[in-house]
């Protein structure tokens, strides 16, 4: 390090803090910011700061929303300086939570950039519409203002394999930017350690974390307002199964948020923060020979990262594996390459190097052996019996758990004090005969609402806003379109739409198509949707039972033979319409569906049709609620 100089009139570049040295020069050159909405994009940024180093390049992981963005020109006063971009595209083209603000400042800035040196990778997914648009904007927009491209925009899709399209654009990324700046791989693929293993002395178990997602001891003394990083603890106040009969468990629950100061509106999302399940954390503890009540920190060796450590420390290795870490999805590549070196069989060892690599051969292996086997950690441990790593490495190693979101299946104004979810229990048998069972859903179905001890079970949770939204004006008709538990904000929409008609306001039409498998197995909430079709609500109850007869019957099919009316409500009535549930199928199907409407019974052509229905969607009028 230099001596000490021009440190203050820097101070500020990018909450340099954690980018300036003593010397008052930055040190860092290479800047991996993410948006990121469950984790994916913030795990793919570090694997890319973590790979600089075996590159020359000295990196470091930042989140958009905790960096003053405008500074980004300022990034030129770095030699050899260069920005990554891993942007997720979330809802409808829309940028994640943490990169709004971002987005904001590249709609209005006109600063230049000065050739700031720049490469961006687009997470996104092709049944959506808006297939990787904040990925996309960003490339664009940088170039514009100034910023010189070093490597062409990478664009992951969810729906195929997004580990492997970033694992295939990365191995094409360094390259350039060794050519660009001149640098060369160290050829050191050796594993590089990011934290140390620290054990506390004199632990106080007061100032040991549990589960708590950010302030020690948040879920003993509640503080609002409540979000991602301080959930609300919510009771379970109803959890009843939805359907009689079938194979499948549906399920209803009630969360209560009474003086949380939580106020939500129909069409918002709650996260939850689930629990793994034990079994599976007791098994890895097993075949790790290790003790999960020990208490362990694991400490950043880069001491000037802002990112002290992986998850909430000092904790346990249990409260690790329990809260905080992802051990139900198959193990990314990078993890099984890091691991690797802990297999005492040479085959395991080249197994595993191999599925990490970018070859054909290993992104099929990759393929065959972990994802569509859905082999998950504790799965890739037991059918490789040489593998044992360390456990505080495979903990560095794991991603972090999300929270879950499911669309409220509520009003806020009719029920203020309640928030309901809907959902359907994953669980099914995986090609290597274990059982899969998903983290949230298999964990919310067993919240029983009072234990054997008298306790009442819990939830953390906090409420996400979204654009889903009624139309302002209630005499505006409404048509919902709603597959399985895409129900759910459409409970919320009936509920309001009733309240607003007890207020003696004008309530326009209000119609349900609604699509399941089974009358007798999947017909969700069909005792209050008959309600509320018997008290004048809901104006046309429409229900598709796919399996019901000899010829698949969808929600689409319906929507054509009502045909003219749907026509009028849309073009003549001003009615908005929403769609919910599954992108992959029945969103598209409904918008062809829609665009067949325009063609027959509107006279436009194919082509004026879409762009009807894309108008539709700019004014709000066609919102889509999906998930694939």
């Amino acid at each position: 390090a230099t001596n000490v100089t021009h440190c203050t009139h820097i101070i500020q570049i990018l909450t340099v803090r954690t980018w300036l040295d003593e010397a008052g020069e930055l040190n860092r050159n290479m800047v991996v910011f993410y948006g990121s909405q469950t984790g994916t994009a913030e795990e793919f940024c570090g694997r890319l700061a973590k790979d600089a180093q075996r590159y020359g390049m000295s990196g470091m992981s930042a989140d958009l929303e905790e960096n003053d963005m405008s500074e980004l020109p300022r990034l030129v006063e770095i030699d050899n300086s260069l920005a990554v971009f891993c942007m997720a595209t979330y809802g409808e083209g829309d940028p994640t939570d943490n990169a709004q603000d971002f987005y904001d400042w590249m709609q209005e800035t006109d600063e230049e950039l000065n050739r700031v040196n720049f490469a961006v990778f687009g997470l996104g997914n092709k049944t959506y519409e808006h297939f990787n648009a904040m990925g996309k904007y960003t490339d664009k927009r940088l170039e514009e203002l100034g910023g010189r491209r070093i490597y062409d925009l990478g664009m992951g899709d969810d729906d195929g394999n997004l580990e492997e399209d970033f694992v295939s654009w990365k191995e094409q990324f360094w390259p350039a930017v060794c050519e660009h700046f001149g640098v060369e791989a160290t050829g050191d693929d050796t594993s590089i350690r990011q934290y140390e293993l620290v054990f506390p002395t004199d632990i106080n178990m007061n100032k040991v974390y549990t589960g708590e997602m950010g302030r020690l001891k948040s879920f003993e003394t509640q503080k609002p307002p409540f979000d991602a990083k301080n959930p609300y603890l919510a009771t379970v106040a109803v959890n009843r199964q939805l359907n009689q009969a079938g194979d499948r468990h549906l399920m209803h629950l009630e969360l209560d948020i009474s003086g949380s100061q939580i106020r939500y509106d129909s069409g918002d999302h709650v996260a939850v923060y689930p629990m793994n399940d034990v079994s599976i954390v007791n098994r890895i503890g097993q075949i790790l020979d290790a003790d999960l009540d020990t208490v362990i920190s694991l400490n950043n060796l880069d001491e000037e990262s802002n990112k002290k450590h992986p998850f909430p420390c000092p904790t346990t290795y249990r409260t690790a594996l329990t809260h905080y870490l992802d051990i139900t999805n198959p193990p990314r590549t990078n993890v099984l390459f890091e691991l690797a070196q802990y297999a005492t069989d040479p085959k395991d060892q080249d197994i595993l190097r191999k599925m990490a690599s970018a070859s054909p051969e290993g992104k099929g292996l990759y393929q065959s052996w972990v994802l569509d086997a859905q082999r998950n950690i504790l799965a890739v441990l037991e059918d490789m019996p040489s593998l044992h790593p360390a456990i505080d490495h495979l903990c560095e190693l794991l991603p972090r758990l999300q929270a879950r979101y499911y669309s409220i299946a509520s009003s806020g104004k009719v029920y203020s004090n309640m928030v309901s979810i809907c959902a359907v229990v994953v669980e099914f048998q995986t090609s290597t005969g274990r059982s899969f069972k998903g983290v949230a859903t298999n964990w919310l179905k067993n919240k029983v609402v009072v234990t054997d001890n008298g306790h009442k079970a819990t939830v953390p949770m906090y409420v996400r806003k979204s654009q889903f939204r009624l139309p302002f004006k209630a005499s505006n008709p409404v048509v919902m379109i709603g597959l399985g538990t895409g129900i759910a904000p459409f409970m919320g929409f009936l509920q309001e739409r009733g309240w607003m008609k007890e207020q003696g306001k004008d309530v326009g039409e209000t119609i349900l198509y609604f699509g399941c498998r089974h009358r007798n197995q999947d017909f969700m909430y069909q005792q209050e949707l008959e309600e509320f079709e018997k008290v004048g609500v809901l104006t046309q109850l429409n229900v598709a039972f796919s399996r019901d007869q000899e010829e698949k019957v969808y929600v689409q099919h319906l929507l054509k033979k009502n045909n003219e009316h749907l026509w009028k409500l849309i073009h003549t009535d001003n009615a908005h319409i929403y769609i919910c549930g599954d992108a992959r199928n029945m969103a598209r199907d409904v918008q062809n569906a829609f665009y067949d409407i325009a063609e027959e019974v509107g006279g436009l052509t194919h082509t004026q049709a879409v762009v009807y229905i894309k108008k539709l969607m700019t004014k709000g009028r066609y919102a889509q609620d999906v998930w694939s």
